[in-house]
């Protein structure tokens, strides 16, 4: 059976596909069909927190996939209100909304602002080189004018920023801005980290003209950024803030945790999501949120200091940026090249822009760790 020539024949060609088959790993290692190992830098895109086929989370999977495998949302289910429980206490937000990926958490927020809003503060602020999904309104949402070739016409109400500018955030808000929505490190936009003085800024000018602080944490949400969530380290309290990816450690969710200011803003009917809040994905999530503590977190700064260090002293390196095991890696060489160089040495990296993005399991082992950088090492200074 030739997966390759099955996937062009009959999966839509949306993507530009790596040539390993991936079958099977464990951990922060994985095969392909030819019993090739790699390892893994890069978790699916920042989204198998603890690496594949953790044990505890299967077992946590497999365990309500046995009881109850879905029921719609017109009934309580354990795990849904267990994990929002969950997540309000370690936050301090109020209310969440559960659906099945990123750009629906984002969707969710973008409606809570309007809402809150109303008719005569329709407009949404996001940053220029932001990513925010792929629906029609997180496109929008989007600031990359690349993004948005082919997709038009576009929702109205977006305003774009460039980041770290805070005159230039204060010249748009001029009473018909509804919210503000940033991502403290932009991953899709380059691995760009935002200054702490500009996003307190930012908080500070919500406040002032009464527009919600919302942070698009996708990405940099559980665990990946050394903190729980990023805006943890930046000493500012949102009140909207978006995840999904590392959520559910492989399993599709997003979720919306919504403040004070904000927690009554949907009411019954204003939303929905068929598969939001699963049993099994929250199941999944539980698992994971329950062994993301200050020890796992202190672990994630660790290797990310090894790592920053270690490749800042590479020959053929020009800057390490991001946050935690959100890294960027800007070398002389080009980017796609490196990865292809790691790939047929047995590494799996990926690509932002034009740097190399590491996103390794939150748990990595140090050995392998050491063994990656010595490989991406090596083609980097090849």
């Amino acid at each position: 059976m030739d997966i390759r020539s099955m996937d062009a024949a009959f999966v839509a060609n949306t993507y530009d596909r790596y040539r390993p088959v991936l079958v099977s790993g464990s951990g922060s290692l994985v095969y392909d069909e030819d019993g090739k190992r790699y390892i893994d830098l890069g978790t699916g895109i920042a989204v198998n927190s603890f690496g594949v086929a953790d044990p505890v989370w299967a077992a946590a999977v497999a365990a309500q996939a046995g009881k109850l495998q879905h029921a719609c949302n017109k009934y309580f289910t354990a795990p849904q209100a267990m994990l929002a429980q969950k997540l309000c206490e370690r936050t301090g937000m109020k209310k969440v909304f559960f659906g099945n990926s990123g750009a629906e958490a984002n969707e969710c927020a973008l409606k809570i602002a309007r809402k809150y809003g109303g008719a005569a503060r329709p407009n949404i602020i996001t940053l220029k080189n932001s990513f925010h999904g792929r629906t029609i309104a997180t496109l929008a949402a989007t600031g990359q004018d690349a993004m948005h070739r082919d997709f038009g016409p576009f929702p109205d109400g977006f305003l774009y920023a460039p980041a770290n500018d805070l005159p230039a955030m204060q010249a748009l808000m001029d009473g018909s801005v509804a919210g503000v929505l940033v991502e403290l490190v932009q991953g899709e936009g380059g691995v760009n980290v935002l200054d702490a003085d500009y996003v307190r800024g930012v908080e500070a000018l919500c406040r002032e003209h009464d527009a919600l602080f919302m942070v698009d944490e996708v990405q940099t949400g559980n665990g990946r950024t050394g903190a729980l969530y990023a805006y943890q380290l930046y000493g500012v309290q949102p009140d909207v803030v978006t995840t999904a990816k590392g959520l559910a450690g492989g399993l599709p969710i997003g979720a919306a945790l919504i403040g004070a200011r904000a927690e009554h803003v949907l009411l019954s009917g204003d939303h929905g999501s068929t598969f939001g809040g699963n049993p099994v994905c929250a199941a999944g999530a539980i698992s994971i949120l329950d062994r993301i503590d200050d020890a796992l977190l202190a672990g994630v700064r660790e290797r990310s200091d090894y790592i920053v260090r270690t490749l800042s002293a590479v020959r053929g390196v020009r800057s390490v940026t991001g946050l935690g095991l959100m890294l960027g890696v800007e070398t002389e060489k080009p980017a796609a090249e490196v990865v292809q160089g790691c790939m047929e040495r047995g590494v799996l990296a990926l690509t932002a822009k034009n740097k190399v993005r590491l996103l390794p399991a939150l748990n990595i082992p140090l050995e392998l760790l050491r063994e990656a950088m010595e490989i991406l090492k090596g083609v980097i200074e090849a």
